[in-house]
């Protein structure tokens, strides 16, 4: 299907790996002018993309890295807020402040800080969005990972006030909601789930499926293939939503 972004100008935060990398192929297989940022300098060459390390929680880097970028693209139709971290698992009880404070700051504020520096060059785009990466996590909660589950309930709410608060500008907000996705992140989170509660890897897996209608992993290609299509002509009055891709999940354990 062509979905008319040849030329269209995008930025992906967090995408020289896993969910990231594939929602750049993404838009590059459609013709985008795609650039990229991460704070693996190693994984962005080996990406294949063009774009340079940042750290989304700065927001002097933040800020510097849009401003390049748009600089380098002659513009912005399309920002992509993917970059995030797991954060800590463990009762809250026991998490460290510090974790707590850094797992938000990426998560959450980091997307305002790159939505605050991208925003003024959308308002001059004729297809303006932008795709703020939350979870599943963020709409029924996650036990033992409530710093990350907090910062994915903020996206939802950021995303919702954006696309109110840019609507007259004809930019519309639209947040992800992923479940259970295929890839070394998802594995190390099981794990330490796993650890936590005193199971196997496969009794932890079989118990996370066990809360889904479909028992299966989303792969990070659904998720670019539904970006990709929001930030398209096709999505143009889709706004102010929180979509999940995650085979029906009715709780995360």
């Amino acid at each position: 299907m062509d979905l008319g972004l040849n030329g269209h100008r995008v930025i992906v935060t967090g995408a020289a790996s896993g969910i990231g990398l594939a929602i750049a192929n993404g838009f590059a297989a459609e013709g985008a002018d795609v650039r990229i940022c991460d704070v693996s300098n190693e994984a962005l060459t080996a990406s294949g993309h063009k774009g340079s390390t940042c750290d989304v929680s700065d927001r002097e880097d933040a800020s510097a890295f849009i401003d390049a970028a748009v600089t380098e693209l002659g513009g912005l139709d399309t920002l992509v807020n993917n970059a995030g971290i797991s954060g800590p698992t463990g009762p809250v009880d026991e998490i460290a402040p510090e974790d707590w404070d850094h797992c938000l700051n990426v998560c959450l504020t980091g997307q305002f800080n790159m939505a605050r520096a991208a925003v003024p060059h959308l308002k001059a785009s004729d297809n303006a969005s932008i795709v703020n990466l939350s979870s599943l996590a963020g709409r029924v909660g996650f036990a033992l990972r409530t710093p990350y589950a907090a910062a994915k309930w903020g996206v939802i709410g950021f995303t919702k006030s954006l696309a109110i608060e840019l609507g007259p500008y004809k930019i519309r907000a639209n947040a992800i909601l992923p479940g259970l996705v295929s890839g070394d992140r998802q594995r190390r989170v099981l794990e330490a789930k796993s650890q936590r509660i005193g199971l196997s890897f496969a009794e932890t897996e079989e118990r996370a499926f066990s809360y889904t209608s479909i028992k299966d992993y989303v792969t990070p290609e659904q998720i670019a293939d539904q970006i990709v299509f929001l930030a398209s002509k096709r999505g143009k009055t889709i706004s102010g939503q929180a979509i999940s891709i995650c085979g029906d999940t009715q709780m995360l354990a």
